[in-house]
């Protein structure tokens, strides 16, 4: 019984650019992806069929999911290329970890095929992708000083000093508790990503564990478990994404009374 390592495996390499078998599943899922985006454009119709019915169905029911977040449909369009696209591809890229082969086919005595989010390295990237964005977005939608006064309240501080010693006091605290959120903003980037990680890491030793054991009929319960544990991890991530885009691009609520 072979249990995976924390790293992904270098299969080959492109020139300095190390090529590992969860890069592999990567661009598996990009292809789907490109795949099934051409195959929706192409049926779209003023006469929708079947599968355009359910694509729109499925839209329109995760639009209305990410409006109980928003509460702004504006927003949610916004943020809807984004956040979706985090969503279907942590899915896909879940579920294709699920496929026959994924952890058995070799190449060079290394795993062919590995679920992509048990790199830590793409889901590092996709948080502080997701992250930054929401900063940027709000540093466009609110102001520069507006979001910036979030966390550093230096404003207040200079302001406190015409006003005595209670308000100097009261600044300092609110600049100790800016300072507070900045901590927690990057730490967003560790919760997020381990919450991804963790889940889907220990759900491929699970299955590669009972596999080994009984190799039929018993592991195919867990493997039911994975798929729901797949689309619940992808709806996590995806909705924390848009929480923290959501509040990034929501203006104090003195700045929105003045």
């Amino acid at each position: 019984m072979h249990i995976p390592a924390m790293a992904p495996d270098v299969l080959f390499n492109i020139g300095a650019l190390p090529i590992t078998n969860t890069v592999i599943n990567t661009w598996l899922a990009i292809v789907i992806f490109l795949f099934l985006g051409l195959i929706i454009s192409r049926k779209i119709s003023l006469r929708p069929g079947k599968f355009q019915n359910a694509f729109e169905f499925f839209l329109e029911t995760l639009l209305g999911f990410f409006d109980q977040v928003t509460n702004d449909r504006k927003k949610t369009l916004k943020f809807l290329p984004l956040v979706g696209s985090v969503f279907f591809f942590i899915l896909l890229s879940n579920w294709l970890g699920l496929l026959p082969g994924t952890g058995s086919i070799t190449f060079h005595e290394k795993m062919l095929l590995r679920p992509a989010n048990t790199d830590l390295n793409l889901v590092f990237g996709m948080t502080l992708v997701a992250l930054i964005t929401s900063h940027v977005w709000g540093l466009i939608t609110v102001g520069f000083f507006t979001y910036v006064g979030k966390f550093v309240q230096i404003k207040q501080l200079w302001l406190s000093l015409r006003k005595g010693p209670l308000a100097i006091f009261t600044a300092i605290i609110e600049l100790f508790v800016g300072l507070l959120e900045i901590i927690s903003e990057m730490a967003k980037v560790l919760s997020l990503s381990f919450r991804l990680f963790g889940n889907i890491f220990a759900g491929e030793i699970l299955i590669t564990v009972m596999s080994s054991l009984v190799a039929f009929l018993v592991p195919t319960p867990f493997m039911f478990l994975e798929v729901l544990v797949g689309l619940i991890q992808a709806g996590v991530f995806a909705i924390l994404t848009l929480v923290y885009l959501t509040i990034a691009t929501t203006a104090p609520h003195a700045v929105e009374e003045h």
